[in-house]
């Protein structure tokens, strides 16, 4: 089945062939031997993953679109990463568990309901168009939520705290929605 191009871009959104950089303060550097993401909360066991642990669990490649709540889209972007469902294999995500708040470096956060999290192209990502991913990208690992606004894809991503009930990040305290589908244009709350 083809999909037409107006059929990948949602409302409100212009398409872009350059990968515009944007984040709150600095770029972090951070050497990818030092990269580490903590796992705890609501799940048992809670667990650390360095970046040799990363690297030894079966990685997929991927393309996906991506949308910004600012209003680009970039078509055809190709990652490679490990999927959430496959880092979580470790350990069991308790009933409990309905929201997720995803800590980045420099206080950052972003949150999450525990079934988006959970989709099966949502990735640790480590590679972007064929090379290590860049500290400007949020490299050496980023979170990779392709169907929400690409502010949920966490950058520079070190902790998931698993929680019973939701805890706003770092945008949505101030005014960014929720969930952020971009074909339901949720850019505010």
């Amino acid at each position: 089945m083809n999909v037409s191009l107006e059929d990948r871009i949602p409302p409100g959104q212009t398409l872009v062939t350059d990968f515009p950089v944007l984040h709150e303060g600095r770029t972090v550097h951070l050497a990818p031997a030092d990269w580490t993401a903590r796992f705890y909360g609501l799940i048992d066991p809670a667990f650390s993953l360095d970046w040799k642990g990363l690297l030894a669990l079966p990685f997929t490649n991927q393309v996906c679109d991506l949308h910004c709540v600012t209003g680009w889209t970039k078509l055809d972007t190709r990652w490679r990463g490990v999927r959430l469902t496959q880092v979580l294999a470790r350990s069991n995500v308790l009933p409990d568990a309905q929201h997720v708040l995803v800590h980045a470096a420099g206080g950052w956060t972003t949150n999450l309901p525990v079934e988006e999290l959970l989709r099966d192209d949502v990735l640790l990502a480590y590679e972007y168009e064929g090379r290590p991913l860049p500290p400007e990208h949020g490299g050496p690992v980023r979170l990779l939520v392709p169907r929400l606004y690409f502010w949920k894809s966490a950058k520079w991503v070190e902790a998931f705290e698993f929680l019973a009930e939701e805890r706003l990040g770092f945008w949505e305290t101030r005014g960014y929605h929720r969930l952020g589908d971009p074909w339901l244009e949720q850019r505010y709350s």
